[in-house]
């Protein structure tokens, strides 16, 4: 009822055919009168302000007999929509991230048909994996030809802060379908710290910390902020809310199941409590844990992660996102904006990237125990110098290997593609050359 209102006083102010008369107006009101039966005092001061609008509209209203028409006409389409609706009770208001229709789009080409990844990246990509020896995945994927290389694509990996993207992307979604805004208001008290870094808590003091929703993207985007995050997934609707935005937009092979303070208990085989979240509350916690509790909880992690996600899914992600097809223009390029701003991981992917190139993306570290660390991932959209994107996963289910090597790991598979890029722009130019006329050696 309250779109059809909404379509008649936009008739009515107008100004077409002559609509503010007398019968549209009554129509108008006895929408209205049923709207404020269904809506009671919630609506009552922007009713007050249409009554006295439409107020104004009758007494400037002119009397004609097609009044009579309107009336009748629109108190008939009233008295089917009700006998069709059976009058239902109002429901309640819906979640900022109910589906919507979203924000408009520019035209956004369609993809071509996948072919086969570069053999010789592919073949690269199998060697790093086989010469790591311990569990890794890999996904490299072009971002205008489509075409993915993939080593255990479709494995399940802990995502740790990888994680934190789909929160944000829910919350850029919800931007979009006109739901919230980033710069509205949002107040931390102690009970929203969470674990390990989390810079943000150190400014919730006995008062708490008031900032936006805007500071709490950038914060779990750019420094992998633990409390920003959780605080940001329970305003947009939790886990529920995450899981619902990555089914509708068909993102699949990712898994969202915990904001990072129960997350990270459970791994532990603790379960949360608030006082956790202070100082050194949540590591002494765990110290004094058996290590039979600590073994079991970590290898049922490890078996079946409740952040978990596929190689070739989170690329698949990416390559949507880089293609503007998931966000509207304006919050991809935000959102992408952010991710290029990280300061996690600079010498993951990023430090195997020659000059001229770019990268937007989100590290994963997961906690360390017996001697391993488990999720230690990099997750990006490198982009070349002639703007060609790909999208690039490295994800380790569990590593003992010392950190030099972690990361020389990341960075040969990043070199790997600049090496492919480099070789398809080579013998593009040397297309291109076979092409052109040759020149004669003899006379003009």
């Amino acid at each position: 009822m309250n779109q059809g209102l909404e379509q008649l006083r936009a008739w009515g102010r107008s100004g077409v055919d002559d609509v503010s008369d007398l019968g549209v107006w009554l129509l108008v009101t006895s929408l209205r009168a049923l709207t404020w039966v269904e809506d009671r005092t919630a609506q009552w001061p922007q009713a007050s302000r249409d009554f006295l609008f439409d107020t104004r509209m009758f007494w400037a209203a002119r009397w004609r007999p097609a009044s009579a028409l309107a009336v009748l006409g629109g108190l008939a389409l009233l008295g089917g929509v009700y006998v069709s609706a059976g009058a239902p009770a109002k429901a309640p208001p819906p979640t900022i991230l109910a589906a919507g229709t979203g924000a408009p789009r520019p035209h956004i080409a369609p993809r071509p048909k996948p072919g086969p990844p570069p053999e010789a990246l592919q073949k690269r990509l199998d060697e790093l994996a086989a010469g790591y020896r311990e569990t890794v995945g890999i996904a490299v994927a072009d971002c205008s030809e489509g075409w993915m290389a993939q080593v255990a694509g479709d494995d399940a990996f802990p995502q740790q802060s990888v994680s934190k993207l789909w929160v944000a992307m829910t919350t850029m979604d919800a931007l979009d379908q006109g739901k919230l805004s980033l710069d509205q208001g949002v107040f931390l008290g102690p009970q929203d710290r969470s674990v390990f870094f989390q810079p943000i808590s150190h400014k919730i003091g006995a008062t708490g910390y008031a900032t936006t929703l805007r500071d709490l993207v950038r914060r779990a985007l750019i420094e992998s902020d633990n409390a920003a995050n959780d605080k940001l997934l329970a305003e947009v609707g939790g886990v529920d809310a995450v899981a619902d935005m990555l089914a509708r937009k068909n993102l699949t092979g990712i898994r969202m199941g915990a904001d990072e303070k129960n997350l990270q208990a459970k791994i532990a085989g603790l379960t949360w409590s608030p006082e956790m979240g202070i100082g050194g509350a949540f590591k002494d916690a765990r110290a004094r844990l058996p290590d039979s509790v600590r073994d079991a909880a970590m290898a049922a992690y490890l078996e079946n992660p409740l952040d978990g996600a596929t190689p070739a899914g989170l690329a698949t992600a990416l390559v949507a996102l880089k293609r503007g097809e998931l966000l509207s223009q304006e919050s991809t390029d935000t959102f992408l904006a952010t991710m290029s701003e990280a300061r996690t991981g600079p010498r993951r992917l990023k430090g195997g990237l020659p000059s001229g190139w770019t990268i937007a993306h989100k590290t994963g570290t997961g906690q360390d125990w017996r001697g391993g660390s488990i999720g230690i991932n990099d997750v990006a959209v490198l982009t070349a110098p002639d703007g060609r994107a790909y999208a690039v996963v490295v994800l380790m289910k569990r590593t003992t290997k010392p950190i030099p090597a972690r990361l020389a790991f990341m960075q040969q598979v990043s070199k790997a593609v600049v090496t492919s890029w480099e070789s398809e722009r080579d013998d593009a130019r040397k297309t291109l050359a076979s092409l052109r006329p040759g020149e004669s050696s003899g006379g003009r």
